[in-house]
C-alpha cells in the first residue's frame, strides 16, 4: 500500500515532482551499481540514467531528501560549515554537469549503506541510539572526504573551516552535545518523509508487481483510463447539482455476526474459512493492520471482533458494504470542497491536518472542516429504505441493531421505514383500535454535549413521519419500498442502488462530472432524463460459472448498453447504478412501477416510462459502480427465470405496445430485438427444434423419409449436408460468447480475448449457455401462456457447496429434465426406424446439436455442481431423494420436505390460468399421443396390418395397466392392514399374469427385444400426456375421484425420471478422475490464483469446537 502513495504533506524544500514509490522502486540500487561499475565511462552512465526518466527522478529526489534531512539534523556551528561546504561543492558541479568527472563514484555504495542505517535509526527515533547516529555521521563524512571527494576539494574544505582544523581532527565532529538534533520531535509530515525515503532506498520490487492484489490493479487501471475519456468539466462543489442515493432493503444480511462467520455448513466450511481462502492476501493484510499474527489473537477483544465482522461483511453482498461504498460520495465531496475553499496554507498542510486541527471550533467562526461537511451535506443525501426496520426494532432483532450501528458510524445516513401503529379510531361511535401506517425517516440521535456525564445513548431520532392512507406494500415489494421513501430524497439527481452493490472512492470523485451531463443536450434536442452507468461484477473471481456470468453481464453493461444508447436510442433502465433526473420522474409517475405481477421487472418500466414521456436515456462509461451477481448454477437459473418471467409480463404490457406504436420503424425493430424480441426469438429457436424433430418423427414412421431417400437429388445433396453441419456448429453455442469476445478485445486486447474465449470453451461455456437457453424458454413460454410471474429470491450468499440431487430435481424437473427426455425419445425413435436406409454421417450432421442440447439439459446441473461426482455425496443424495419422494404432503408441509407438496406447487400456474391457457396446455399435451399412434404399427406383431383396431387395442392395454395400478392402490389402502396375505397373493397373481402374457407374446408372434423397447417408447409418452391433461383439468378429475390415482401415476413417473438421471451420475462417480476433472473445470480461476479450493470443497478446517461450546 505504501508503494502506491504519493506524499500527503507537500515538502516545498524539494522543489520537484514526487512520483508514487512503486514507479521509483529499485531505481536507486540499480543506479548505484551502474555508477560503481562505470569505470570512468561518464557519457555512457549519463545516457543510461537519462534514458530512464523514473531513475533520474528517483536520484534527484533522494539527493534532495538526503540534503534536507542532513541539514535538519546537524546543529553544530562547525559541523554546519562542513556540511554546507560539501553540499555547495556538489551543487556547483551538478550545475556545471561535471559531477561524474570531479567525484569518485565508486564510494557511493558505502555512503548508501551508512545512510540506510541512519534512516532506520530515524524511523525508530530512540534516545539510546544517539551514539550510533553520531558514529554514522562521522563514518559518512569520512567516506565523502576520503573516498568520493578529490584532493583539491579536501584542501578547500580544510581552509574554509575556522580554527584551521586538520583532516585527522575532523573525525571528532558531531560528538558534542548540541551538534546533532536527535531524537526528533516527530510530526506526521516528518514520519511520511522518512518512510518514503526508506522505501526509495531499500525496496527492490518491480513496479509490475505493485499492487499485488488483482482487484486493486483493476481499479487503478480503470480509474487511470477513465481520466482520458470524454467527460464534462467539474464545477465547484457549491455550484454542482445536488443528488440523492436511494437503496431499498428488506431482510438481507446487514452485517455478518460472529456466529454466522463461524458456523460450518454440511461440508464443514464456515463463511470465515471460505473468505480466508478466497482472499488470502487481503486476510494477511487485515491481520497486519490490526497487529495480530493469527485468527486466534482476534478473539477476546470486542473491538477486534467487530473489525473481523466488518472485514468479512465488506467481502459479501451485505448492506454494510453498500452503505460504506455509497458514503464515499460524501467523503469525496468533503475533500473536493476542501480543495475549493482552502487557503494556500491549508492546502500545503493537507486535508488530514484540517481534520486533526479542531482548535478553531472554539472561536465564533466555523472551522474549515465543518464548512466542508456542511457543503457536502447540502449536495448529497443517502436514504436506505429499510421496509421492516420498525418491526425489527420492536422485536429486538439483530438487524435493527446493525442498522442502528450503521447510522451511528455514518451520521449523515438516513433510514426510511414503514411504521405500523395501533391507534384508537376517533371517527367511529365505538372507539376500537385500528392499524395506522406511517412513512418515517430517522437518523442516529447524537448526544447533546460531548462532556455530558450521562452515557451516550446511540438511539435513532425521527425526522419526518407522514401518515399513509393504508398499507404501503400493495404491489411488488421492492418498487413499493422505493416509492414510499422517494419523498425523503433531495436534489436534482437520484441514483437508485440495490443492496448488493458497492462503490469506490476514486469513482465517487467523478460524480460532479457525471451530474453535469444533465445540462448537455446529447441528441441536440433534449436534456437527458436518465444517465446510464456501467457496472463492475465483483463476484466473478472463483468458479467458472461466476466468470461466465460476470463476462456476460460485463459485455451487456458496456458494449451492449453503449450500442443501445447510441445510435439505436433504445436504452432503458436495466439496473440500479443509473442516475435519474429526480424532478422529471417525480412529476411523471416516479422511478418504479409497482403493479403486482405485471411489473415484476420494475427497473425497465422506469426506462419505458421515461422514453414514453419524451425523456432521453444516455450511457456513460467513465464511471462505474460495483455489483454482486449470483455465482452458483441454481442461483443463476433462478435469476434468469425471474428475468424471463419479467420479459413475459413485458410482452403482455401496454408499455411495450405503446412504444411499438410510437417509435419509427428502425427504432421499433431495435426496441423489439433488445427487449422481448430476444426472448421470443429464443422461444422460437427451441420450438423450431421441436417442430423439426416431430416432423422427422412423422417422416420416419410414415415411411416418407425412406421413399425420399431413394431419390438421387435428395440423397446426393452435399450443399444441404454442409449447411446442416455449419448450422450445428453455430447452435452448439460458440456465438453466444461473441459479445464477450468483442468487449474483452476492446478493453484488454484481442489476444487476451481470444485466449479467454478458448479457455471458456474448455470450461464448457457452451454447456452453460445452452442450459440457460432452456431456462429462458421455459419460464418465458409459461408466463405467456398462463401469466402469474412471481419474484424469485436468489440469495446473496457464498456458493461453493454441493447442491443435493433433490434440490436440482425440484428446480429443473419441468424446465429441463422433462423436455430433455422428450427430445431424447424423439432422437432414439428417429435412429431406430431410420438407420436401415440412412448413413451414420447424415444422422450425426442432422442431430449432433440436438444431442448436445439433450445432454446439456439433462446433466449440466450435475456437471456444474461442486463435488457432484464424489461417491459419498452421491450416497447421501440418493438417501435424501428417496426420503423426499416418499414423504406425504399436506397443509404446512414444505415443498422441500415432500414430493407431494412440491408437485401441487408446480401446478400453481394452471390455477390462475384462463380458459385459453388451459386449452393450449391440453392441445400441447396431445403431441405425446403421436408416439403411440406411430409406433404400434411398427411392432413385429402388427407389421402386416394397418387396421385401426391395432390403435384401439393399444389404448385398451393402457387402460388395463391403469386399472391394475388403481386396483393395487385401492387394495393397499383397504387390505394391507387386515388382510396382508390376501393382498400379497393378489399382487403375486398380477405379476405371474404379466410374465405369462409377456412369454406368450415372445413365443408365439415372435416378439423381439426391440418390440419391448418400442412398446415402452410408445406407452410412456402417452401416460405423461394423460397426466398433463389431468393436471390441466384438475377440478373435473377431483370431482370424478381420480386425483389420488393421478398423483400415484405422477409419483411413478418422477421415480423413473430420477433413476434415469441418477444412474449415469452414480456410474461416473465410481471413477475418481471424473471428480478431479470437474473440480479443475469448475474452479480453474481459483487454481490459477493458487487458491485452496480443494480445502474449501473438502471441508478441511481448523476445529473451532472449543470456542463454540457456549
Amino acid at each position: 500500500m505504501d508503494l502506491l502513495l504519493v506524499p500527503y504533506w507537500a515538502d516545498r524544500d524539494l522543489e520537484l515532482i514526487q512520483w508514487p514509490p512503486c514507479l521509483l522502486a529499485s531505481k536507486i540500487p540499480i543506479a548505484l551499481d551502474m555508477a560503481k561499475d562505470s569505470n570512468g565511462k561518464v557519457k555512457e552512465l549519463k545516457k543510461r540514467i537519462n534514458n530512464d526518466s523514473y531513475m533520474s527522478c528517483a536520484i534527484r529526489e533522494c539527493y534532495a531528501s538526503f540534503r534536507n534531512i542532513i541539514k535538519f539534523l546537524v546543529r553544530g556551528k562547525v559541523e554546519n560549515e562542513v556540511i554546507d561546504f560539501i553540499f555547495s561543492e556538489v551543487d556547483k558541479h551538478i550545475g556545471d554537469d561535471s559531477l561524474l568527472t570531479e567525484f569518485n563514484m565508486s564510494g557511493l555504495p558505502s555512503l548508501y549503506e551508512h545512510f540506510v542505517k541512519l534512516i532506520k535509526y530515524l524511523l525508530k527515533n530512540k534516545q539510546e541510539d544517539r551514539d550510533q547516529v553520531v558514529i554514522l555521521f562521522q563514518d559518512m563524512l569520512e567516506v565523502v572526504t576520503r573516498d568520493i571527494m578529490m584532493e583539491d576539494h579536501i584542501s578547500s574544505l580544510v581552509d574554509s573551516i575556522h580554527g584551521g582544523l586538520v583532516q585527522e581532527g575532523m573525525i571528532q565532529l558531531f560528538a558534542s552535545a548540541g551538534a546533532i538534533k536527535f531524537p526528533i520531535q516527530e510530526t506526521e509530515a516528518w514520519k511520511e518523509k522518512i518512510k518514503r525515503l526508506d522505501l526509495l532506498l531499500t525496496v527492490k520490487e518491480s513496479a509490475m508487481d505493485v499492487p499485488s492484489n488483482l482487484e486493486a490493479r483493476r481499479r487503478i487501471s480503470f480509474f487511470s483510463n477513465s481520466l482520458f475519456m470524454d467527460m464534462p468539466m467539474a464545477p465547484k462543489v457549491r455550484n454542482m447539482l445536488s443528488f440523492s442515493v436511494l437503496t431499498p432493503y428488506y431482510t438481507e444480511e446487514v452485517l455478518f455476526s460472529l456466529q454466522e462467520l463461524e458456523v460450518p455448513n454440511e461440508d464443514g466450511v464456515s463463511v470465515l474459512f471460505y473468505l480466508q481462502k478466497i482472499f488470502p492476501d487481503e486476510w494477511n493484510n487485515f491481520l497486519e493492520r490490526v497487529n495480530c499474527g493469527s485468527e486466534e489473537e482476534l478473539r477476546g477483544s470486542p473491538e477486534l471482533e467487530e473489525k473481523l465482522r466488518l472485514w468479512a461483511s465488506y467481502r459479501g453482498q451485505t448492506l454494510t458494504r453498500t452503505v460504506r461504498g455509497m458514503m464515499y460520495y460524501r467523503k469525496a465531496l468533503e475533500l473536493q470542497a476542501f480543495l475549493d475553499m482552502a487557503k494556500d496554507e491549508d492546502l500545503m498542510e493537507g486535508y488530514k491536518a484540517v481534520e486533526l486541527n479542531m482548535e478553531d471550533q472554539t472561536s465564533g467562526e466555523r472551522s474549515l472542516l465543518a464548512q466542508c461537511q456542511a457543503v457536502a451535506d447540502m449536495k448529497f443525501t443517502y436514504v436506505v429504505s429499510c421496509q421492516q426496520y420498525g418491526i425489527d426494532k420492536r422485536s429486538g432483532h439483530a438487524r435493527a441493531q446493525d442498522i442502528l450501528r450503521l447510522m451511528t458510524t455514518y451520521p449523515s445516513l438516513r433510514v426510511a421505514y414503514i411504521d405500523e401503529v395501533e391507534e384508537r379510531s376517533q371517527d367511529r361511535p365505538k372507539k376500537i383500535n385500528q392499524k395506522v401506517y406511517y412513512s418515517a425517516l430517522v437518523k442516529a440521535a447524537l448526544p447533546e454535549s460531548i462532556n455530558s456525564s450521562e452515557p451516550v445513548q446511540n438511539l435513532d431520532e425521527v425526522i419526518y413521519k407522514i401518515k399513509l392512507p393504508g398499507p404501503a406494500i400493495l404491489g411488488e415489494g421492492k418498487p413499493e419500498n422505493q416509492n414510499h421513501a422517494i419523498i425523503f430524497t433531495r436534489g436534482e439527481g437520484l441514483q437508485t442502488i440495490d443492496m448488493n452493490q458497492d462503490n469506490y472512492m476514486e469513482e465517487a470523485l467523478k460524480m460532479r462530472n457525471l451530474l453535469q451531463e444533465f445540462l448537455k443536450k446529447h441528441d441536440g434536442v433534449r436534456y437527458p432524463t436518465i444517465l446510464g452507468l456501467r457496472e463492475h461484477i465483483f463476484t466473478g473471481s472463483v468458479s467458472s460459472l461466476a466468470w461466465f456470468m460476470s463476462n456476460q453481464e460485463t459485455s451487456f453493461v458496456t458494449i451492449g448498453q453503449r450500442l443501445l444508447a447510441d445510435p439505436l436510442k433504445v436504452r432503458f433502465h436495466y439496473g440500479h447504478p443509473d442516475v435519474f433526473d429526480r424532478l422529471f420522474h417525480l412529476t411523471r409517475g416516479g422511478v418504479s412501477k409497482a403493479s403486482k405481477t405485471i411489473n415484476l421487472s420494475e427497473d425497465i418500466f422506469a426506462g419505458f416510462n421515461s422514453t414514453l414521456r419524451e425523456g432521453n436515456v444516455t450511457h456513460h462509461e467513465y464511471i462505474q459502480v460495483g455489483k454482486g451477481r449470483d455465482v452458483g448454477l441454481n442461483q443463476i437459473s433462478q435469476f434468469e427465470a425471474k428475468i424471463a418471467n419479467g420479459n413475459g409480463e413485458q410482452t403482455l404490457s401496454r408499455d411495450i405496445y405503446r412504444l411499438g406504436h410510437r417509435f419509427d420503424f428502425f427504432r421499433m425493430l431495435s426496441c423489439y430485438f433488445t427487449t422481448v424480441g430476444n426472448y421470443f426469438s429464443t422461444l422460437i429457436t427451441v420450438l423450431t427444434v421441436y417442430v423439426f424433430l416431430y416432423g422427422r418423427l412423422y417422416l420416419v414412421l410414415s415411411g416418407l423419409e425412406e421413399g425420399l431417400s431413394t431419390q438421387q437429388a435428395i440423397r446426393d445433396n452435399n450443399p444441404l449436408q454442409v449447411a446442416l453441419a455449419s448450422q450445428s456448429f453455430v447452435q452448439i453455442g460458440f456465438l453466444m460468447a461473441l459479445p464477450m469476445l468483442m468487449e474483452i478485445g476492446l478493453e484488454r486486447g484481442f489476444r487476451t480475448a481470444l485466449s479467454e474465449f478458448i479457455l471458456m470453451q474448455l470450461q464448457l461455456a457452451p454447456v452453460f449457455f445452452t442450459f440457460s437457453l432452456g431456462t429462458k424458454t421455459h419460464y418465458y413460454g409459461r408466463t405467456l401462456l398462463h401469466g402469474g410471474a412471481k419474484y424469485r429470491p436468489t440469495g446473496r450468499g457464498f456458493v461453493v457447496f454441493h447442491a443435493k440431487f433433490a434440490d436440482n430435481y425440484r428446480l429443473y424437473s419441468r424446465s429441463h429434465f422433462v423436455k430433455g427426455l422428450e427430445l431424447m425419445i424423439l432422437l432414439i425413435v428417429y435412429q431406430i426406424f431410420g438407420s436401415d436406409y440412412r448413413g451414420a454421417l447424415a444422422y450425426i450432421l442432422i442431430t449432433i446439436s440436438m444431442w448436445f442440447m439433450v445432454g446439456t439439459w439433462l446433466f449440466a446441473p450435475f456437471l456444474f455442481n461442486p463435488s457432484g461426482f464424489e461417491w459419498q455425496k452421491i450416497v447421501d443424495d440418493w438417501t435424501d431423494w428417496n426420503k423426499w419422494i416418499s414423504n406425504k404432503g399436506g397443509i404446512g408441509v414444505l415443498p422441500e420436505k415432500s414430493w407431494e407438496s412440491w408437485w401441487e406447487q408446480e401446478q400453481e400456474h394452471l390455477w390462475h390460468s384462463g380458459k385459453r391457457g388451459i386449452a393450449v396446455e391440453i392441445l400441447l399435451a396431445l403431441r405425446f399421443f403421436i408416439y403411440q399412434y406411430g409406433l404400434v404399427y411398427h411392432l413385429t406383431i402388427t407389421n402386416s396390418t394397418q387396421s385401426i383396431l391395432v390403435y384401439g387395442v393399444s389404448w385398451l392395454v393402457i387402460f388395463l395397466i391403469l386399472f391394475v395400478m388403481k386396483t393395487v392402490s385401492v387394495g393397499r389402502r383397504k387390505f394391507s392392514a387386515n388382510f396382508q396375505l390376501v393382498f400379497r397373493l393378489i399382487k403375486g397373481l398380477i405379476f405371474l399374469t404379466f410374465v405369462s402374457i409377456l412369454v406368450t407374446l415372445i413365443a408365439l408372434p415372435h416378439m423381439t427385444l426391440q418390440d419391448i423397447v418400442v412398446c415402452i417408447l410408445a406407452f410412456m409418452p402417452t401416460g405423461w400426456g394423460l397426466l398433463l391433461i389431468a393436471q390441466a383439468c384438475k377440478p373435473l378429475v377431483q370431482r370424478a375421484g381420480f386425483w389420488g390415482s393421478v398423483r400415484t401415476l405422477a409419483r411413478g413417473y418422477e421415480i423413473i425420471m430420477g433413476l434415469l438421471l441418477f444412474t449415469p451420475v452414480a456410474f461416473l462417480a465410481w471413477f475418481p478422475f471424473v471428480s478431479e476433472f470437474q473440480t479443475r473445470m469448475l474452479f480453474n480461476q481459483a487454481f490459477s490464483r493458487g487458491l485452496q479450493i480443494s480445502r474449501i470443497l473438502g471441508g478441511h478446517r481448523k476445529d473451532r469446537s472449543s470456542r463454540n461450546k457456549d
